[in-house]
Order: structure tokens, then C-alpha cells, then sequence
């Protein structure tokens, strides 16, 4: 594969968004910031019920490429397959719309596609980093990410991570049908189906609290497991 400079590529950035309106300007000022010089912000508000979307129509739809809105609520997997759908960049990453993850990684989960190396390149919350967050919730992504890397053959350290970047046609290619959490085995499944080789990077990670709205929960977890299961 050949290979690219960061200044003649366009990154194209997917955020759902689901009731942020505490974080969603703080994380698109800090998108808008990021190091990439061409980005292409995509916005899906999946229905938000506490003015996120007042917000997004007023404030944030001025600086950004495109502002999405559902009609009805559709969940994180769903958010993410209009976006991708709408994406026109060279590669795609996700990014939530809560604090956890520093737009300023982008470079670093960038690099090995730029590189040639791969299609798809992951940002691993616990690769050469000290664990960080609930320890329920770490032992149960540890646990979700060996059961995918037993099914997939990957060698992955963070199967649920959002910092997910793709090559656009690699992910516009992939019919994605869950509408939650899901996706995260759901996808890795399926990039795996096309035998290509998923490579990780470290990057840096700053947990919220299920207080300050962290949305995933155990039946998540549950449905992780059946996804692994269904998609392998």
C-alpha cells in the first residue's frame, strides 16, 4: 500500500451524539483543534431528548461539515452507520461525545494506515498504559476483547475502544446491523471476515463515571458476548 502525508489526506470524524449537551461544544472545539489539517466533522444526533439538538442546530452546525439528525432513537451502532454513510474523507474515526478520548490521538491511530501497514487501526485504551477506570468495567472489556481475539485471530488489547479508524471504503463496505454497543464486536468481526489485520496503537484515556452519564451497562455486556458469538 502506498504511502501518504497527513496534509493530503482528509479525515472524516463520525460523533454520535445522544444527550450531551454538557459535553457536545466542548468536544467538537476540541475536535475542530486536533492536529489533522483536513477534517470533515459529522455530527448524528440520535434523537436527544435534552437539547442537544437545539445546540447543535444553533451553535454547533456553523462549524462543522454536516449536522444529522434522527428522527427516532436508534442507539451508538446506529448513529455510527448514518455517519459512516455519510462520510466522503480517505479514512473515518469515531469519536464519542463525551470527554474520554483526546482528538489530539488521531495522529498517533492515523499513522499506520498513512503508513500503508493496515486499513484499520484501533486506539488501545490499555496498551503500554496504566489501567484506568472501573475495575469491573476493565476486567469485563478484558474479558470481551480474548473472547473476539479467540473467534477473530486478532491480537487485540482493546476490542471496545471508540477510537476505531478505517480506510472509507473498508467501512462503507460492511453491512452493520447493531444498533447498540454491539457494534464494536459486530465490526471487528466482520473487518476480521475480510482478513485484514487490525493494528493498535496506545493512546491516552480519561474514564467518566456512570454519575457524569456513561451510558454503557451490563446488558450491554451481555449482548457483546451474543455478538461475538453471532458474527464470528
Amino acid at each position: 500500500m502506498k504511502k501518504k502525508r497527513l496534509e493530503d489526506i482528509t479525515l472524516s470524524i463520525v460523533i454520535p451524539c445522544y444527550n450531551e449537551k454538557d459535553n457536545i461544544e466542548k468536544i467538537v472545539d476540541r475536535v475542530l483543534k486536533a492536529p489533522v489539517p483536513n477534517k470533515e466533522i459529522i455530527v448524528v444526533n440520535d434523537r436527544s431528548t435534552d437539547g442537544s439538538d437545539v445546540i447543535l442546530e444553533e451553535k454547533i452546525k456553523p462549524l462543522v461539515s454536516k449536522v444529522i439528525h434522527h428522527e427516532q432513537n436508534g442507539g451508538k451502532g446506529a448513529a455510527l452507520k448514518t455517519g459512516f454513510a455519510h462520510a466522503t474523507g480517505d479514512f473515518v474515526i469515531i469519536q464519542d461525545a463525551d470527554q474520554e478520548y483526546d482528538p489530539r490521538d488521531y495522529v498517533k491511530v492515523l499513522q499506520p494506515l498513512l503508513e500503508g501497514k493496515t486499513l484499520v487501526c484501533y486506539g488501545s485504551r490499555f496498551k503500554e498504559a496504566k489501567a484506568k477506570g472501573y475495575l469491573a468495567n476493565r476486567l469485563a472489556n478484558k474479558f470481551l476483547t480474548l473472547l473476539s481475539n479467540y473467534f477473530t485471530h486478532e491480537h487485540l488489547t482493546d476490542m471496545e475502544t471508540c477510537y476505531k479508524c478505517f480506510k472509507r471504503e473498508v467501512i462503507q463496505s460492511i453491512d452493520i446491523q447493531e444498533k447498540r454497543f454491539g457494534f464494536e464486536p459486530e465490526i471487528t468481526a466482520k473487518i476480521a471476515h475480510k482478513r485484514i489485520r487490525i493494528a493498535e496503537v496506545p493512546i491516552s484515556y480519561d474514564p467518566r463515571t456512570n454519575e457524569e452519564g456513561k451510558k454503557i451497562g451490563f446488558k450491554d455486556g451481555v449482548r457483546a458476548i451474543i455478538c461475538i458469538f453471532k458474527y464470528h
